[in-house]
């Protein structure tokens, strides 16, 4: 018997499965009124909101709707059903631009078509302060016409998840095409860190394979720190000296957007894309509303009750595991003079949940006030101390399921009121609960005593 079509939202037949992941499903599929081809990523609610997801899959919507351009992958729409949310999204036929270089490197002329489109589509995005964070040819798509298409924004960050300091602070991305700075741990800027990715996906569009690569994660990051590139012998004299830049490991004296458009290797026959019209911001509110909406009756679904949602610890990956080695410190790579910011960090095995507690007893005792953000802690003070109110940021790491990191650090105020706190209030405190300070030296760092240290 033939087989009945899956429709789904009563607009779309779903097709064949094109992908999956651990929180979502992709399959390919038809627009009914249309009859035009789309891709339809299938997210599990529940899954999300119990691992505290929420916040991502809202920001990559966002996203999304911010960034309509030639060469990004658009969103068409988002909806929702009682346990499941929809992306339905422009469809490329292409596959990934991997796929190619899978085969060998490309000619000089195809390179650098495929690195205009892309520097074209990162500057848009940053024009609109989205920086992307994971660049690599795995998140780039090839149309039926040859156009490179950007896609998967899931780590990207929006202008307003800056720091106080107009930095980013979260390591994340992938380890053979990350920039040096995002490990270091002292903030980065989102815009030199994607420009140093599309540096890295030159290299490989051009080579075959990549600049930087060892088995040893921490040998292969050191030599992403010194910018230790070899260029195979058929690389022009050009391309050496603008991977040169692209690839320098100072963020403060890498090229910018801006100068590389002038760059006589980029500008040889640029072709300016044709800009598609852009959406109105209540659009791209409404569809986050919609996704995340206490009430859905699409598909006949009822109304769904959205549960507490605990804090989720921040994930605390190889990056961090090489940031908090003693003998790895890069900071002086990128910093001169600069201020350092009193911290304290403490290893437990007891849940996120007690530690939080914990802090909120404290919070209650010394009069400050508590919001809880991901794996974030602010504790704001309500008095006037030398230098303003103190603010302390305590974020909570996961490295294994029985092993956290609590990081402690003074966000604002006074670094001798911030030492009183700790000393009287935060480690009395956390006595119970966290069995190693590293101001101990007599006891191991994270780097020493982390289960995760052997496997990097």
């Amino acid at each position: 018997m033939e087989k009945k079509a899956t429709i789904l939202m009563n607009r779309y037949e779903l097709g064949r499965m094109l992908g999956q992941g651990t929180f979502a499903k992709v399959y390919h599929a038809r627009n009914l009124a249309s009859n035009q081809s789309v891709a339809i990523k299938v997210i599990d609610k529940e899954k999300v909101l119990r691992v505290g997801m929420i916040e991502q899959i809202k920001r990559e919507i966002s996203v999304m709707r911010l960034v309509r351009h030639p060469n990004v992958v658009q969103l068409h729409e988002v909806t929702a059903s009682k346990s499941k949310i929809y992306f339905a999204m422009e469809y490329v036929r292409g596959g990934e631009l991997f796929t190619k270089i899978a085969r060998g490197r490309l000619k000089e002329d195809a390179a650098r078509k495929y690195f205009q489109q892309l520097i074209g589509a990162v500057d848009f995005c940053h024009s609109r302060g989205v920086y992307h964070r994971d660049l690599k040819p795995e998140n780039l798509l090839v149309d039926e016409n040859g156009n490179l298409k950007v896609s998967d924004f899931g780590l990207s960050a929006l202008k307003e998840c800056q720091k106080q300091d107009g930095l980013l602070h979260t390591t994340c991305g992938t380890p053979a095409y990350v920039a040096p700075e995002v490990i270091n741990k002292k903030g980065y800027d989102g815009a030199k860190a994607d420009i140093w990715s599309c540096g890295v996906i030159l290299f490989v569009l051009l080579a075959g394979f990549l600049p930087f690569h060892d088995a040893n994660l921490m040998e292969m990051y050191r030599k992403i720190s010194r910018g230790d590139v070899k260029y195979p012998q058929w690389f022009s004299s050009d391309i050496r000296r603008l991977l040169s830049r692209l690839l320098d490991p100072n963020p403060k004296t890498r090229i910018t957007i801006e100068k590389l458009a002038d760059h006589p290797w980029f500008k040889k026959g640029y072709k300016p894309p044709v800009m598609l019209a852009q959406l109105n911001g209540s659009n791209s509110l409404k569809d986050v509303q919609a996704a995340f909406s206490t009430e859905h009756k699409a598909n006949g679904g009822n109304k769904l009750e959205h549960p507490e949602i605990p804090l989720k610890p921040t994930s605390l990956n190889a990056f961090d595991i090489i940031s908090h080695s003693k003998g790895f410190d890069l900071s002086g790579l990128f910093e001169k003079d600069q201020e350092q910011k009193a911290n304290s960090r403490f290893m437990t095995q007891k849940p996120a949940s007690a530690i939080v507690s914990k802090l909120e007893q404290l919070a209650e005792t010394e009069c400050f006030k508590v919001k809880k953000q991901d794996g974030l802690v602010k504790l704001q003070g309500s008095k006037e101390g030398r230098k303003g109110q103190l603010a302390i940021d305590a974020e909570i790491f996961e490295v294994t399921p029985a092993f956290y990191v609590v990081e402690v650090k003074k966000s604002a105020g006074d670094t001798l009121e911030y030492e009183k706190f700790c000393n009287k209030g935060l480690r009395p405190s956390l006595k119970g609960i966290c069995w190693t300070s590293q101001s101990e030296e007599k006891l191991p760092s994270l780097a020493e005593s982390s289960p995760l240290q052997q496997s990097s």
